[in-house]
């Protein structure tokens, strides 16, 4: 073996060596000439592709493309001056004054264009919304007039391909080394406008450190760390120099306010997993985030810690959680199972199975200030949750959804604010009308309008019962089918209309919480529920005769004393199954209580279905045997006192009333009732089919 400087060439026979010398000289020729022929039509060449670019801009996105000068300088290295990109008849887009390029050669032998090196310099970049259709950044979301080859075969992709794709294309297209000088990002509108803006900033093989600023220095950001283009990883953590600093643009747009102290970001794994899925493994963790929304509380959710790791899987149709993905907050930790299929419809399966945990670790992750009531609430021993839902969202009525608790070695040593204990005694209810104070109620025998459950006559409580919560001694603050009829109404009328409410939900929403309909509040609300019934604390006599004593019943009407006395001038228990039934009727809305009578204060006739429906269920569950039932169940004997009744209608003697004027009423009253009596067939049904078994 001999070397020709210092390259060793293999101990072949004389004749071999010459072949072998000859073919290495012949190929180092080509890619010489190779290199003079593209280095003397380069400048032909990127005329040409400059051009394209600016048809097609043109063509397919109705933007113009105009740049001063460009040129080769060096081997692969472009430099253009002066770029301005504008839509017709919108404000300008982006003002570059500077922008060079390189792109690395081995890759782009094979048909890959990977960038190398990039240089920015004094970049203006502004999107622009005029009045409330036109924007400057349209074109980005608006379909092509021509939908080539190209895009058609693209529709033809899997999801796993499609993502992969685009990963790849990402990160071909961030340079391993970066320089940045005046860059500038803002979005401005009629109302206000917000940008950030870097200084100046490197990534230097792959590694950065790059201060942002948020409207020219009125917040800073630094985000730091690390990529890697041709592993596909990248590493970032994101701190906060002032605190309070939230991220912009947001609550502009969206009415949501978010803030940190720190957040880290990691994408670890792109890998495929055989010839259908591909796996992207990662993480992230949080230092202090604070979000505000008004649809999730009314009070800003802080979160001090917490962590989530783990990844995707994606396959063809579908788009998952992989096993063995956590989120940690403090000591509480869980693994959530989230699965997206979009074969035979839009299919959601979420499932979560926590295993034995220490409760007092879950209520110490929960964010301080959040769940007020909850604050300083101490716990004893362990619990289990578990809980799967499914849909097809195509097809509603497809949803299964099981929730089940094990904690029966849960204790409570210490009530936080909301003391559950305090409400076996003596006890001052303050009654609101939305956010104003009517006045205080207290719930003892000093109150004379307070009435003992034993005092209220047995039909009234009948007919509550059936109407808001029919199988209250029987569950524990919460009926999983009306959750699940709840979920289902909610979904096919693609909005909040049902909240499947027990008693005890109504009585924990009275007494502790606001009336905002937030996300968060209504998590409070099965939380201090669940933690009522579970310790037993309050008898459910007491619960029933709590809520019997304060829920509106009329405008600054409360409680059954003031109820009975207001509308018929009785005592509870002096109430007949007609008078029942027509309280029970208005509890859902108690201020149309006076509507549901006309001027000889009997009963318009819509009421009569109320009555039909809960007295035949009455019957069904055989509760009216030690009551004389008359003809429509009392409906016909219902009489509002004679200070109460609307005036006369002119030039009316008798006659049918016209609904006109009701009717989006009557009609929301009829759904709703429909909705309750299905509920409870169902829950008839279920019941029936134990006894049988």
């Amino acid at each position: 073996m001999f070397s020709i400087k210092g390259f060793k060439i293999p101990d072949f026979s004389f004749v071999r060596r010459k072949w072998f010398i000859i073919s290495i000289g012949s190929l180092a020729s080509l890619i010489v000439l190779g290199i003079i022929w593209g280095l003397s039509v380069r400048g032909a060449m990127l005329e040409k592709a400059v051009n394209q670019v600016k048809n097609k801009l043109k063509t397919d996105y109705q933007l113009n493309f105009q740049v001063r000068d460009y040129q080769f300088s060096g081997l692969s290295t472009v430099n253009f001056t002066k770029i301005r990109l504008k839509p017709d008849s919108l404000e300008q887009l982006a003002a570059i004054e500077r922008f060079e390029v390189s792109v690395n050669l081995l890759p782009l032998l094979f048909g890959n264009v990977t960038i190398g090196d990039m240089v920015l310099d004094s970049a203006d970049i502004t999107l622009v919304k005029q009045g409330d259709s036109l924007a400057n950044y349209d074109f980005l979301f608006r379909k092509k007039q021509q939908i080539d080859s190209v895009d058609t075969k693209t529709e033809s992709v899997n999801l796993s391909e499609r993502m992969d794709q685009m990963l790849k294309q990402v990160f071909q297209k961030i340079p391993r080394n970066l320089s940045m000088q005046q860059v500038s990002l803002s979005y401005q509108d009629s109302v206000s406008k917000q940008g950030i803006h870097i200084p100046a900033g490197k990534i230097a093989n792959g590694k950065y450190d790059i201060d942002v600023f948020l409207n020219e220095r009125g917040g800073q950001w630094n985000f730091k760390g690390n990529i890697n283009s041709g592993k596909q990883t990248l590493d970032v953590t994101i701190s906060a120099a002032d605190k309070n600093t939230e991220v912009p643009f947001l609550e502009h747009k969206y009415g949501l306010r978010v803030s940190f102290d720190e957040l880290h970001f990691h994408l670890d794994q792109v890998s495929k997993k055989g010839t259908e899925a591909l796996e992207i493994k990662g993480g992230w963790s949080t230092e202090n985030l604070r979000v505000f929304h008004h649809r999730l509380s009314e009070e800003q959710l802080v979160l001090p810690a917490g962590l989530a790791s783990g990844g995707l899987l994606i396959s063809e149709n579908t788009i998952e959680l992989i096993k063995g993905t956590k989120v940690k907050v403090k000591d509480f930790v869980f693994e959530p199972q989230l699965k997206y299929a979009k074969k035979n419809g839009r299919i959601i399966d979420l499932a979560i199975h926590t295993g034995q945990f220490h409760a007092q670790d879950f209520f110490d992750a929960l964010p301080k200030g959040l769940f007020e009531n909850l604050d300083g609430i101490q716990v004893d021993g362990d619990m289990q949750y578990d809980m799967d839902f499914q849909v097809n969202l195509d097809y509603p009525d497809s949803l299964r959804f099981d929730s089940k608790v094990a904690d029966e070695n849960l204790k409570v040593k210490k009530w936080g604010k909301a003391d559950i204990a305090a409400l076996n005694g003596p006890y001052r209810y303050q009654a609101f009308e939305d956010t104003v104070k009517m006045r205080d109620i207290l719930l003892s025998k000093e109150n004379p309008d307070f009435t003992p459950l034993a005092v209220v006559a047995p039909i009234l409580k009948t007919t509550v019962l059936n109407t808001e919560d029919p199988f209250f001694y029987q569950h524990s603050g919460f009926e999983l089918e009306a959750f699940q009829l709840s979920i289902l109404t909610n979904l096919k009328e693609k909005q909040f209309k049902r909240g499947a409410s027990t008693i005890s939900m109504q009585l924990i929403k009275n007494l502790y919480l606001n009336r905002n309909k937030t996300m968060m509040r209504k998590l409070e609300e099965i939380l201090l529920v669940w933690l009522m019934e579970q310790s037993e604390t309050v008898s459910k006599d007491r619960l029933l005769e709590i809520y019997l004593n304060i829920i509106e019943w009329g405008k600054n009407v409360y409680g059954i004393s003031e109820a009975a006395n207001y509308y018929f001038g009785k005592k509870p228990s002096e109430l007949t199954i007609g008078e029942s039934l027509y309280l029970s009727s208005i509890i859902p809305r108690p201020k149309t209580g006076l509507s549901s009578f006309d001027y000889t204060g009997q009963l318009k006739p819509w009421v009569l279905k109320h009555f039909n429906t809960y007295g035949s269920i009455m019957s069904k569950r055989n509760q009216l045997e030690q009551d004389s039932v008359p003809a429509n169940y009392g409906f016909y004997q219902v009489s509002l006192q004679q200070n109460l009744r609307p005036a006369r209608p002119k030039g009316v003697v008798d006659s049918v009333m016209n609904h006109d004027d009701i009717k989006d009423m009557v009609d929301e009253i009829d759904q709703e009732e429909n909705i309750r009596k299905t509920l409870i067939e169902r829950l008839l049904g279920r019941d029936v089919e134990k006894d049988d078994q």
